[in-house]
């Protein structure tokens, strides 16, 4: 049985959000984000772990992140966010990127 989590979903920097917002509505990938976020908003754990060993040591030293998951989008494209709880009551996740398949597998060495 699978845990669900209502979570609050964030941008993990000002520069990102911005990125998300100044796509324009009709952009697939934006749809693509949004219905992430929804469904992210609606169950924190929505998407698939990954192992320890593959967050990139980017993410730890950028976002001092101890947790990483994917979220696949369509056409191949990917999310990664992570979750945190700061005070045990409320789930916040933290949207680090998207990108395509290619630069996804570039980011974990695939």
């Amino acid at each position: 049985m699978r845990i669900i989590k209502l979570s609050k979903v964030i941008f993990a920097n000002d520069t990102l959000k911005e990125n998300f917002e100044n796509l324009d509505e009709n952009n697939e990938i934006k749809k693509y984000v949004i219905r992430a976020i929804k469904d992210i908003q609606k169950n924190a754990f929505c998407g698939i772990q990954l192992p320890k060993r593959l967050i990139p040591k980017e993410y730890i030293q950028k976002y001092g992140i101890t947790n990483l998951w994917k979220y696949d989008l369509p056409d191949g494209w990917r999310l990664v966010y992570s979750i945190t709880t700061p005070n045990k009551i409320e789930i916040i996740s933290i949207i680090l990127e998207w990108f395509n398949h290619p630069e996804y597998e570039r980011k974990f060495h695939y």
